[in-house]
């Protein structure tokens, strides 16, 4: 099997909450601090909103490759992803990631289809995977919104 590296920088001064920081990937930078809802600056994203956009992407990925497979119409997806920290601030910890998905031009008729398809993209998403036993990932609702109809 074959292994792929992924490479981050990250610069980052001061201490705590009134740190800040910078992420540098090959094709993109982030300004990074802890946010404003703990105490912190605010600046730019952070470390929970980066864990939830990590599963989120890696879900909506997967979902829709589980879609292609099973033959279910999308053009689209938008994937609502909910982060929960509890125990803040003394023994803070990430307690549960909810994504919700919309299938956007999708069949409402077949729409126990697609919350089976949303589960099999739980189950396969390897971001979310690698959080088992550590956080409480799970699929929230599902919606599919149909095709518009074609104007004559």
């Amino acid at each position: 099997m074959q292994e792929l590296p992924f490479q981050v920088e990250l610069e980052w001064s001061g201490s705590g909450r009134e740190g800040t920081g910078r992420i540098v990937t090959d094709d993109l930078e982030l300004d990074l601090s802890s946010p404003a809802s703990m105490g912190g600056r605010g600046v730019g994203t952070n470390p929970e909103e980066l864990l939830v956009s990590a599963v989120a992407s890696c879900y909506s990925a997967t979902l829709f490759g589980v879609l292609r497979r099973a033959g279910l119409a999308a053009r689209s997806l938008r994937v609502d992803a909910q982060g929960t920290v509890t125990g803040y601030p003394l023994r803070a910890r990430f307690e549960r990631i909810v994504v919700s998905p919309t299938i956007i031009d999708g069949d409402p008729a077949r729409v126990h289809e697609y919350e089976r398809a949303a589960i099999d993209a739980h189950d396969r998403c390897f971001i979310g995977r690698a959080l088992a036993g550590n956080v409480d990932y799970q699929v929230g609702w599902v919606a599919v919104t149909p095709a518009a109809p074609v104007a004559a």
